[in-house]
């Protein structure tokens, strides 16, 4: 098993590449927390709650939606509304919901996540129909399709929509429902120019995440028909995720889809400059990004991906592991071309064994 290394306590990251959930509010955002008005969410009380939950609800084309404190609630109140104890859930073999949710499928619906494979963290609809449940009181039964919009460990790819089309369709007509994970939709969308609706409409369920490249401390939005999420705030109440004067959160929230969606795209950028920064240097292989995900292997550089990453807090960066000599760096808000050039220029003398090394 890769196990990260121990850092030294209390260390700053000033180039936090490890994931675009390390971003801090900034200042514009953190005046909107002061100012938001707020009330008794879990009463429905709360303006600034309602507010968001409208705006996301229409930006998804979707009737309802609620304000839960996380994507990994937001997946789980979805298999929860979704599924009965013993159906079967069809998500890629990669994804959040099997791999990053301690077990919450089975634990909490009593579900079974039946993985798919296929490139970059997506299936197409032949292995869906493959893995399709025939109707017998032996088996269990068929009940969600689940699309991680982009695929985290796909390297940030982002599906086609004739791809997740087909699919959804033959979902539907197998008697299936459809979630979309939307952890970084956004990203999805600024990079293929789809509009948050398009993807949608193909989905029973979506949910859209702030604490990625949204930059908020907090929250994800839920939406669905209005029965739907009725069923889902039974089970926010039931998990403890209902709330009190939530409008504080909301109001980063708020913020974040007022100033940070457009910008998504500079995070991109830099992404395509890393990767470009990292190919160059000697026995690295990078994935091209799509959105702002770098996948680069270090097997022919001599370094290990934990010695790579523990060379790199001497500049004040780190990034992730994701395997013995495989690293994941992703570009957030925090992160300007600055850094991105730091972080090149540091990773080509740790490489030429030139800086330092654990």
């Amino acid at each position: 098993m890769t196990t990260e290394p121990t850092r030294p306590p209390m260390t700053r990251f000033d180039f936090d590449l490890y994931s675009d959930t390390k971003t801090r509010p900034s200042p514009g955002m953190l005046r909107a927390v002061l100012e938001a008005e707020v009330g008794d969410e879990q009463h429905g009380e709360d303006p600034t709650v309602d507010r968001l939950t409208a705006r996301v609800a229409a930006m998804l084309g979707k009737e309802a939606a609620v304000f839960v404190p996380s994507g990994t609630m937001a997946n789980e109140i979805s298999m929860l509304v979704q599924c009965r104890p013993g159906d079967e859930i069809l998500a890629h073999r990669d994804s959040h919901l099997l791999n990053f949710e301690a077990g919450g499928a089975a634990a909490l619906a009593g579900a079974m996540v039946r993985p798919l494979d296929g490139p970059r963290g997506m299936f197409d609809a032949d292995t869906v129909r493959a893995a399709l449940r025939r109707v017998a009181r032996v088996l269990p039964h068929s009940r969600v399709v689940v699309f991680e919009q982009t695929t985290n460990l796909g390297g940030g790819a982002v599906w086609p929509m004739d791809q997740m089309t087909e699919i959804a369709t033959l979902a539907r007509d197998a008697g299936l429902a459809v979630h979309i994970d939307g952890a970084r939709l956004m990203n999805a969308c600024v990079a293929s120019g789809v509009g948050p609706a398009v993807y949608g409409a193909l989905a029973d369920t979506v949910y859209m995440d702030f604490t990625k490249g949204l930059g908020a401390p907090f929250g994800a939005v839920l939406a669905g028909d209005r029965d739907t999420i009725n069923a889902a705030w039974r089970w926010k109440q039931r998990l403890g995720g209902s709330m009190r004067q939530a409008g504080l959160m909301a109001a980063a929230c708020l913020y974040a889809l007022d100033h940070n969606i457009d910008r998504l795209a500079i995070d991109h950028a830099n992404a395509q400059t890393l990767a470009s920064g990292l190919a160059a240097l000697p026995g690295v292989a990078v994935r091209t990004p799509e959105t702002n995900m770098v996948f680069a292997d270090l097997t022919d550089s001599g370094m290990t991906a934990v010695e790579f990453d523990r060379a790199l807090w001497s500049v004040g960066a780190r990034v992730s592991i994701q395997g013995p000599t495989t690293i994941r760096a992703v570009t957030h808000l925090d992160i300007d071309r600055s850094g991105i050039d730091l972080v090149v220029e540091a990773a080509g003398r740790i490489l030429a064994g030139r800086g330092p090394r654990a």
